[in-house]
């Protein structure tokens, strides 16, 4: 730009817009792009951004605050929706462990069990999926599924087997990394998920080869607990469709005829799950074992996905479609998502180490309702700030102690 102004008559002509030094090496972001940890669990893109609306810096600075996003860093450019999605669906799952007790001698709490458990953790996975679009095998991105992911799976999976010895009275109980105990399997698999994602980028149809691989899954009990593979690959189909949508697939399930639509297809899912909850072994939601090891025969393994796959995916779209799009009291806990998921399973476990369900008044209706209401704000005070700021040694550690440093850094603080 110049500030020499033109003589009359003369035709000023623009100089060219020079590119960011660092433009060409931007990756090709599948979007402005959470997890588990969680799960575990996942600052998200502004509301209708596109991936050709950044280019350059421009583009590194989006996938820089989807990472965020993932991990729970940022706040300035999150997407209210998306937050509120989390926080919502983390409570759901806060109030489905303590309704497990409950459903065996209640069968309305049997089927709202089943309903939740249906879509509850396939949504958190949807958005872990779609805020991993951009990543990818470099050094920044890694260096964070190290420190967000990995590390919190170690540090909560020998926090949990010291508590299960105590609390449990268990002093046995082994500490193995290769066997994901209650809740910190979503961190194993949002590690493997997150690797694998540049694969599902470049396949032709990544989201009919997920399903053949959850498929396959569903039959081979020879595939073990180790890692809790099973649960990696079953629940695989919901992480690689995430990775595939976009924001106007979000924007389309908030339109008020399919709001409108959600709500008797959730009625109808809700009197089904009653129908179906002496009927029906609820083990199927969890996607942990095989068809034979839940005493089915091998072929009701791939009916069983892709029946649990549609149901699922269309009570996702009905949760979504309610979910708020603006800010509310609670949106700033969707940051702390993966905080509340880890946290909360201690007071779950623990419940059922010292007995809090043997007490009779608990399975009455108003202890049901009472315990629910209990779970959901225990779990939304472990989402909130400073319960973040206690914990974010063992979730967020920064650890540049146990990085090498980046030549590209020197490089550029020499020019």
């Amino acid at each position: 730009m110049t500030d020499e102004t033109p003589a009359h008559g003369e035709r000023r002509v623009p100089l060219p817009r020079q590119l960011p030094k660092d433009a060409d090496r931007a990756p090709g972001a599948e979007g402005a792009g959470t997890s588990t940890a969680t799960l575990s669990a996942m600052t998200a893109p502004p509301a209708g951004a596109s991936p050709e609306a950044t280019d350059g810096s421009g583009r590194e600075r989006a996938e820089r605050r989807a990472d965020e996003a993932a991990t729970g860093g940022g706040s300035a450019s999150r997407d209210a929706f998306f937050d509120n999605a989390k926080y919502l669906a983390i409570v759901l799952v806060a109030m489905g462990h303590s309704w497990e007790p409950l459903r065996h001698g209640s069968r309305s709490a049997a089927a709202l069990y089943l309903t939740v458990y249906a879509f509850h953790m396939p949504a958190f996975i949807i958005i872990s999926g779609y805020f991993s679009r951009s990543f990818d095998l470099r050094r920044d991105r890694l260096q964070r599924l190290i420190t967000g992911v990995a590390v919190p799976y170690v540090l909560f999976e020998v926090a949990y087997a010291f508590f299960k010895r105590w609390a449990d009275d268990d002093p046995g109980h082994p500490i193995s990394l290769l066997s994901p105990w209650y809740l910190t399997w979503f961190l194993v698999a949002l590690f493997i998920w997150r690797l694998t994602t540049p694969l599902w980028r470049i396949v032709r149809w990544p989201l009919p080869l997920a399903l053949t691989i959850a498929v396959l899954a569903s039959f081979s009990p020879e595939i073990g607990d180790d890692l809790n593979l099973q649960r990696v690959l079953q629940f695989l189909p919901f992480f690689v469709l995430g990775l595939n949508l976009r924001p106007e697939h979000f924007a389309w399930v908030r339109r008020r005829p399919v709001r409108i639509a959600a709500l008797p297809i959730a009625a109808g899912a809700l009197a089904f799950a009653y129908w179906a909850a002496p009927r029906m072994n609820a083990a199927w939601f969890y996607h942990r074992d095989s068809a034979q090891e839940l005493g089915a025969p091998w072929w009701s393994g791939p009916v069983m996905t892709f029946a649990m796959f549609g149901s699922s995916l269309l009570l996702v779209v009905c949760f979504f479609a309610w979910v708020p799009g603006r800010r509310t009291w609670f949106t700033v806990l969707g940051a702390g998502t993966l905080y509340g998921y880890l946290l909360h399973g201690f007071l779950a476990k623990g419940s059922r180490f010292w007995g809090w369900y043997h007490h009779h008044w608990i399975h009455t209706p108003w202890g049901q309702a009472l315990v629910t209401l209990l779970a959901g704000t225990i779990v939304t005070l472990l989402c909130t700030p400073p319960v973040r700021r206690i914990f974010r040694f063992a979730m967020e550690p920064k650890m540049s102690w146990a990085f090498k440093p980046d030549p590209a850094d020197g490089a550029r603080g020499r020019r």
